[in-house]
């Protein structure tokens, strides 16, 4: 039965991937690239530094493959919310979409905000090459909601912008009802 026991818990290397994935978004949405250890990381998964380092070789590598994978959700998100949407819907099928994903996932939303200080300040210490792959990213992001919003420009714009907005006033503790939703 021992046997049988360590045959359902052995991971391949990709689900051990994965698992780390998805520890480091929840170790980096609550204290950030720079607060958070890999050692925390490792922890979480039950694995050891350097198993972890096998699977990824950099902590800035584990974020980064945090970072997409947050992003590639969100995109996820807006497409599955467009599917049946009518075709003037699609906005507020994705605004619905998102506003339930943040508010049943709320680490989606803190890692999306640690994504942006974590660009910010590799941009402001002169490390474009980390900033340029999450730029990437979004621009998945940017695209599939374009292409979702009938690629107007200026609506995929707003959208966004509304959006990022509603990220910062909930990561602040606005709730809801305050003042600064109205008009939204």
């Amino acid at each position: 039965m021992t046997n049988n026991l360590r045959l359902m818990v052995r991971m391949s290397a990709e689900e051990r991937r994965e698992s780390v994935i998805r520890a480091a978004i929840t170790e980096f949405a609550r204290t950030g690239y720079k607060g958070t250890s890999t050692e925390a990381i490792a922890r979480r998964v039950g694995v050891s530094q350097p198993y972890l380092f096998r699977l990824f070789p950099t902590k800035e590598a584990i974020f980064l493959a945090a970072a997409r994978r947050c992003l590639e959700e969100t995109r996820e998100v807006f497409a599955k919310a467009v599917e049946g949407a009518p075709p003037r819907g699609a906005q507020q099928a994705m605004a619905a979409a998102y506003d339930h994903l943040i508010s049943e996932d709320p680490e989606k939303l803190q890692m999306q905000m640690q994504i942006y200080v974590a660009v910010a300040s590799a941009e402001a210490a002169g490390d474009h090459e980390f900033g340029s792959a999450i730029r990437k990213a979004w621009l998945e992001l940017w695209d599939g909601a374009h292409l979702a919003l009938g690629g107007d420009a200026k609506e995929t714009t707003r959208f966004l912008a509304k959006g990022t907005l509603i990220n910062t006033l909930m990561s602040l503790g606005f709730p809801p009802d305050h003042r600064v939703w109205d008009g939204f």
